[in-house]
């Protein structure tokens, strides 16, 4: 069995005002608790942030990380950064849904992102009984909407900035049917083997938030926590109800979710 992680963090991005704070804290804390908790090596993790995680270069190790992939081995991806939603093209027609896209370093609105279909081309390549976790902290809403209040009127403690880049009008003005079927990002492309822990619902935006003096993903924040203080032996179930929690608790309202079958959800974390 071999097992290999893909860790991706973006705080810098081209485009102006996009910038974010926590997503490096958030991609060293997961190497944390890979190295202490699930036995991965040092070897095993490559990391890729800010400048350095273009659009090439996360596909490059996208490729890398599922390389040579054999039944039984153990692959992590996590992304921690912007997240968005495009209208799905199909050549030159427009379907009638919406793809969801992670957001690179050098992230533009003429093809720069990565969208849901590239990680179905690449995760379906893998043969049935490999473990694939994937851990998005990134938005998934439409809207870039929610119900907690803005970074300006929050105390430093709790202050966040959404996790969501706001398309420009001429793709927002192809996007203008709030009611349109949403296809979630990296969902039910292998499902033998596929578990997705998203930071919050298709309708929110995950926070980039000051917690105890310093930035982090939120999600990210309380997934690790978690995993620490029961050193990795908590089942997928479980793991998602205690950061529910501590979300909850602690005034942020994304609501975290767990797409995996019911045997895979009573498993361990990466087990």
């Amino acid at each position: 069995m071999s097992q290999r992680a893909l860790l991706v963090g973006i705080n810098r991005y081209r485009i102006p005002g996009s910038d974010l704070n926590g997503c490096v804290n958030d991609v060293t804390n997961i190497r944390d608790i890979l190295l202490k908790y699930f036995d991965f090596e040092v070897r095993d993790i490559r990391l890729v942030v800010d400048a350095r995680a273009t659009k090439a270069n996360i596909i490059k190790r996208l490729e890398w990380l599922v390389a040579k992939a054999k039944t039984g081995d153990r692959l992590l991806f996590h992304f921690s950064g912007h997240g968005s939603q495009i209208r799905d093209r199909d050549g030159d027609e427009l379907k009638d849904h919406l793809d969801e896209i992670l957001c690179p370093h050098d992230m533009d609105w003429d093809g720069t992102f990565i969208v849901d279909d590239e990680l179905a081309a690449l995760f379906g390549r893998l043969p049935k009984g490999i473990n694939l976790e994937v851990i998005l902290d990134c938005c998934h809403s439409g809207t870039g909407t929610r119900e907690a209040r803005g970074i300006e009127s929050l105390p430093q403690e709790l202050s966040f900035k959404p996790r969501f880049l706001k398309p420009p009008a001429d793709i927002l003005a192809r996007v203008d049917d709030d009611d349109l079927p949403v296809r979630k990002l990296a969902k039910g492309r292998n499902p033998m083997t596929h578990v997705l822990f998203a930071g919050c619902k298709d309708n929110q935006t995950s926070a980039d938030a000051c917690i105890k003096g310093y930035y982090h993903g939120a999600f990210t924040y309380y997934f690790s926590k978690h995993v620490r203080e029961t050193q990795g032996a908590i089942t997928r179930g479980e793991l998602l109800k205690r950061v529910r929690a501590s979300l909850r608790f602690n005034g942020f309202s994304q609501v975290p979710q767990l797409e995996c079958t019911r045997t895979e959800r009573k498993k361990k974390v990466l087990a």
